[in-house]
């Protein structure tokens, strides 16, 4: 997409500020003449039979470009217009994006492969005849599950039509049937995971197959592991995933507790003349984010364990539910269902997840490593005590996240939507409009930062 960004330098004089900028090719037009590099393939159009010119001359010559393009920005060219027309939560309206239509190629598949991910979930993959589309060589691309190869009829020996996605990523839309070989058969789907062998399992409202082997499934278990400790988790940066596949390889982890029985000792000069070599430096960074990941809140440890269903919003409310992992562990499916937000399908996961031999284990080897397995409380004070309050835009003195825990740490509960029940919508700059249009429709109040500041006793500084 022809996109261009530039800088404006003060004019010599406010007759030359009136001329240069009261429109956008005008403003680009100075730059130009400053010597900042401006593309050229620009036209200012008088109505929309020369838009639509310029746009199909161009999703024929976009091909002859030195550089790859998706499509065409149209601007309002006037720029005292910007300012009345406005913007919506993510967009200008005085401007909008083209999108050509995505070129398309039929390739013959060459076998269907089997990738297994993290959370165990079996996703098949288009092995095809490689073809050159949008700029680069197609090799491989998703299938998503089983039911997507049956809506489209996918058989052995066809010929697939293939797309760039936004122009980036490979995506089957078809079968070229006028291609399709008289009696080709369906493709029969694994019925077992291709790296451990297990018998797939296939939860019954859900499109993907999984493989239930999580503690002895290779990419399942360094998936872990990467999961444990990733930024919103354990946040161990020291320890990537090539870092990781070295321990596992040398045999010294092989589940997370494994971590927090590493020493120097046992680290140092390991993966000798990789990459990932770890040396008396790499060692010492790795231990002590291992040590500081101790301190992490109960509620990201429970996250870091990687239940299935149960995320960052998920964790955090078990958590604060049970208060410690003995009370949460000892939950059968119907308390756990009884939390808010916790269905049924994340309760089963929860309990069948703690109800395991090998990861009770786990978490007592954690809890003796010193993680923290119950909840601090972390309020600093009661003035939002029963209030609700939802957050939108951007703010000066806090981040998203930030202001969010200070909700929290005030005895008061950061909402995610709009309701009868929210006590104040917290607005900073561009913040949403439907929450705006919500928030108005229900007669809720709306606070700025420094009401929000001087409600929790703050001076205006953070």
């Amino acid at each position: 997409m022809f996109c261009m960004y530039f800088l404006m330098l003060p004019p010599d004089s406010p007759q030359q500020a009136e001329s240069a900028y009261q429109s956008h090719s005008g403003r680009l037009a100075a730059a130009r003449q400053m010597g900042f590099m401006v593309q050229p393939y620009i036209k200012e159009c008088e109505n929309i039979q020369e838009i639509k010119a310029f746009i199909d001359y161009w999703d024929h010559e976009r091909w002859n470009l030195p550089f790859g393009i998706d499509g065409v920005v149209i601007k309002v060219n006037q720029t005292e217009l910007w300012e009345r027309l406005g913007t919506t939560a993510k967009s200008p309206r005085w401007a909008i994006a083209y999108k050509f239509k995505a070129e398309r190629v039929s390739t013959p598949l060459v076998e269907v492969s089997y990738q297994v991910g993290r959370t165990g979930i079996v996703t098949p993959v288009a092995n095809l005849q490689p073809v050159w589309l949008g700029g680069t060589m197609v090799r491989r691309a998703t299938l998503n599950n089983a039911d997507f190869i049956a809506k489209l009829d996918i058989r052995q020996g066809d010929s697939l039509l293939v797309e760039k996605g936004g122009e980036i990523i490979p995506k089957i839309v078809g079968v070229d049937l006028e291609k399709r070989v008289d009696g080709a058969l369906p493709i029969a789907y694994t019925t077992v995971c291709p790296v451990c062998g297990t018998p797939l399992v296939r939860t019954e409202g859900e499109a993907g197959h999984y493989c239930p082997n999580r503690d002895g499934c290779l990419p399942q278990m360094l998936g872990q592991l990467e999961h444990f400790v990733s930024r919103r988790a354990m946040d161990i940066d020291s320890l990537g995933s090539e870092r990781l596949k070295l321990l596992f390889d040398a045999g010294l982890v092989h589940n997370v507790a494994d971590l927090y029985d590493l020493t120097r000792q046992k680290l140092v000069g390991l993966g000798e003349g990789s990459a990932s070599s770890i040396q008396d430096k790499g060692a010492d960074n790795i231990l002590r984010a291992l040590e500081e990941s101790k301190k992490v809140p109960f509620e990201r440890v429970l996250f870091a364990l990687g239940i299935r269903y149960v995320g960052e919003v998920g964790a955090k409310k078990l958590s604060r539910y049970f208060g410690n992992i003995n009370k949460l562990m000892a939950a059968n499916v119907m308390e756990l269902a009884m939390v808010e937000d916790i269905g049924e399908v994340t309760a089963e996961a929860v309990y069948d997840y703690f109800n395991n031999p090998v990861h009770r284990e786990m978490v007592e080897r954690l809890r003796t490593a010193g993680l923290q397995m119950e909840v601090v409380d972390t309020r600093i004070g009661n003035q939002l005590q029963g209030m609700t309050i939802v957050v939108s835009g951007v703010f000066q003195h806090f981040s998203r996240d930030e202001i969010k825990a200070s909700i929290e740490q005030h005895g008061g509960k950061a909402g995610s939507s709009i309701s009868g029940k929210t006590t104040y919508l917290l607005a900073g700059d561009n913040m949403g409009p439907e929450k705006l249009k919500k928030a108005e429709k229900l007669n809720v109040p709306i606070i700025s930062e420094s009401d929000y500041e001087r409600m929790i006793g703050m001076d205006g500084t953070k």
